[in-house]
Parts: C-alpha cells; structure tokens; sequence
C-alpha cells in the first residue's frame, strides 16, 4: 500500500471550523521573500536555533496570555521547555525528546565537524501565534535584533 501524504491544509481549515471559526485561516503568502544569501560559506557562519517551544515556567505569557519571543542560553538549555500550548499530535507522539524541537546537542556535533562555525550564544523561543501582523510586526523584528545582536548569520527554525 502506497504511503499518502497528510492533507495538512484541508485538515488545519477542518480544525479550526470544528473549533467554531466562521472563516478559514489564511496562510501567509509573499511576493518577496524574507530570506537572503549567506554572506559567508556555512562553514564559516554562526548558527542560531529558534523553537516554537515555550520556558518551562511559561515566562513568555503576560498577563493578558498573549505570548513573547523570549532567549536561553545555549550553554544552559532548559530541560524540558513547555509544549502543551502548541497544537501536535499528542495522542501519536510526544515531545520528551527535547532535541527533537531544540537541536543544541547535534548542533554543537555538526559544529565540531565543520559544518558551520558554531552556535550563536543564545537560542529564542517564538510564539506560535494565529496572528500574522504579530508575527511580523512585533515577533519577527524581535528576534531578528536578538539574532543581530548574538551575531548569527544564519538561523534555523526548529518547529514541534
């Protein structure tokens, strides 16, 4: 039997009218691209790790619930950040394996052996959030400065 691929976007539409959305979600689109060449060779070039995991004690959530990008540190990860609030199968998989979302381990191997210049000092936590103009105006501007400001060349983005 051949294998299928999983309908993400018509199972995503059919979740959010069974949660009782009126319209469908609109997926993000653009005319230009937000990404850019690397201005050095991989090898050379430092790495930052994003996740779409939350801190452990949920520190990221004001007081009206809305979440922030928040950093660790690389050298001071922490065990076992919070997952529940984003939506993944729970009843198939889990997220125990905290370098299946947040690769600091194997990161730091392929780093050993030249496969890029090494870690930036801090990895950042984005929020999963329905709204685009946050993630663009307020999340994305966030974490392009901490990643200016750690130095990164590049980034990699580590979803649950």
């Amino acid at each position: 039997m051949a294998v299928q691929p999983v309908p993400y976007m018509e199972r995503t539409r059919l979740y959010y009218r069974a949660l009782g959305y009126e319209s469908d979600y609109v997926w993000a689109t653009f005319a230009d691209v937000p990404f850019a060449r690397l201005h050095e060779p991989l090898a050379r070039s430092k790495i930052a790790l994003l996740t779409t995991a939350s801190p452990p004690d949920r520190d990221n959530v004001d007081s009206a619930g809305i979440r922030h990008v928040w950093s660790g540190l690389v050298a001071e990860p922490p065990e076992q950040p919070f997952t529940d609030n984003v939506a993944w199968d729970k009843a198939s998989t889990h997220t125990r394996d905290r370098g299946s979302y947040l690769p600091i381990e194997v990161a730091t191997e392929l780093a050993g052996e030249g496969a890029f210049a090494g870690l930036a000092a801090h990895f950042h936590g984005i929020p999963t959030e329905y709204s685009q103009r946050k993630t663009l105006e307020v999340d994305a501007p966030q974490v392009l400065s901490r990643l200016r400001d750690d130095g990164a060349d590049a980034a990699i983005l580590c979803p649950l």
